[in-house]
């Protein structure tokens, strides 16, 4: 396969949770972070293990919706530089081949783009920004549900010249076997079309455009019309994928709060399964690839060395 694909890491969350590292909502994954940061930093070190060129920061739960408002004005700055310094100290292990992704998440839940407030959300990643600033090689903007949401975090990052790399997330409950058939379009959790998110994309000065925490069925449909999108207004911004191994839902219940739950997680999407779909990515034209909730090391591992079997620096 090609050597040209760039390997991300897997979901930290449940990396945490099946370290045996503290862990429960609404904190997730920033409660390892508050209470055991070693489980971090040995998370870090088995997907770096396992082959991955990038890791992430554990800066998805660092904001007031999961650790609440008053811990966050209290702590958040100097829970988002650890997460930071984590990573940098996980990456400079490997003697320099892995570089570090700052992860900007959705700032009030995954999944509930409805919920974004344009006002607050500026004041809520500075702070993301300003804590890892300091120890990212780019900046990944994840699990975004649309358009407005990425529109503020390129606002917010100013004249910072690191690439900003923008994944979203995609509707992957009802109508979702019309779009894998091919009968419908895909879309991002807020309606909007993944052909507008492309163009987005490439205005908002990205250095690749990826989507992630869907169902793994979804993606390809995804990359094929960001593709279409691009290619016919001469553009060639990278395209990536990391699935996550929820079992899939219908729908949302827009009832519940965001998060409310632990999703179950797919039996069929173990790492040989998982690599059945990355293998339709990459012929599809993805050139990055690595894995969200329920996607372990060892899925990173099958990944290194199906796309790039080189050895891996120690």
């Amino acid at each position: 396969m090609s050597s040209k694909v760039t390997i991300l890491d897997g979901g930290m969350g449940r990396e945490l949770l099946r370290s045996g590292a503290p862990f429960r909502q609404p904190e997730w994954s920033a409660l390892a972070l508050i209470e055991a940061p070693e489980f971090v930093e040995k998370a870090h070190d088995a997907f770096v293990g396992a082959g991955a060129d990038v890791i992430t920061t554990n800066s998805y739960a660092v904001v007031p919706f999961h650790v609440g408002d008053k811990r966050f004005a209290e702590d958040g700055l100097a829970l988002v530089s650890l997460s930071g310094k984590l990573a940098r100290a996980a990456a400079a292990k490997s003697g320099g081949h892995v570089r570090v992704a700052g992860s900007l998440p959705p700032v009030f839940g995954s999944y509930r783009p409805d919920l974004f407030d344009p006002g607050k959300a500026p004041e809520i990643l500075s702070v993301l920004v300003q804590g890892l600033g300091p120890y990212v090689d780019f900046w990944l903007a994840e699990t975004q549900g649309s358009l407005r949401e990425v529109e503020t975090i390129r606002a917010v990052l100013g004249n910072d010249t690191r690439p900003l790399w923008l994944s979203f997330t995609l509707e992957d409950g009802r109508g979702v076997e019309d779009v894998i058939s091919g009968r419908s379009l895909p879309t991002l959790r807020s309606g909007e079309a993944v052909a507008d998110a492309a163009v987005k994309a490439v205005e908002l000065g990205a250095g690749a455009l990826l989507f992630n925490c869907s169902q793994a069925e979804i993606m390809e449909a995804a990359i094929r019309a960001a593709r279409r999108a691009l290619g016919t207004r001469g553009y060639s911004t990278p395209i990536g994928v990391y699935a996550n191994a929820f079992v899939p839902k219908p729908e949302p219940d827009a009832t519940l709060p965001a998060n409310a739950g632990l999703s179950g997680l797919r039996d069929d999407l173990d790492p040989p399964g998982y690599l059945l779909f990355a293998r339709r990515w990459v012929e599809a034209g993805a050139t990055i690839v690595g894995g969200c909730c329920g996607i372990g090391p060892e899925h990173i591992a099958e990944l290194r060395r199906t796309f790039d079997p080189r050895p891996v620096a120690a």
